[in-house]
């Protein structure tokens, strides 16, 4: 893939997540803004597999680990009630903070990486 044109593919998916932003402050556009949301992360990730010459081993094991965590994101999603939701972005939140440590981590650990 050549540098301009994913370029042109990250500045239309960050269109999308302004769009996504945008739909996500109403509950009547919410399922837009998802929407948006999913296409841009959907664009932004690919091109980057197609950027970089990446293994079959190393695409098999980031396409399995999003598959189980979305997964398991989907089990606790649906198992939790709408009035218990504020603790469920607090635990997801608090996840997000967790991976943030463990990247730091490692490129503490190994900086040539």
């Amino acid at each position: 893939m050549t540098p301009n044109l994913a370029a042109s593919l990250y500045l239309i998916s960050g269109v999308f997540f302004i769009l996504a932003l945008r739909g996500l402050s109403s509950p009547e556009t919410s399922r837009q803004g998802n929407f948006f949301g999913i296409l841009g992360m959907v664009i932004a990730i690919s091109v980057t597999f197609l950027s970089f010459d990446i293994s079959l081993n190393v695409l098999a094991f980031v396409i399995s680990t999003l598959a189980i965590g979305g997964f398991i994101g989907a089990i606790i999603a649906y198992r939790i009630s709408m009035t218990a939701m504020p603790q469920l972005v607090a635990g997801f939140h608090s996840l997000v903070g967790l991976a943030a440590v463990l990247v730091a981590l490692s490129a503490f650990y190994n900086p040539e990486a």
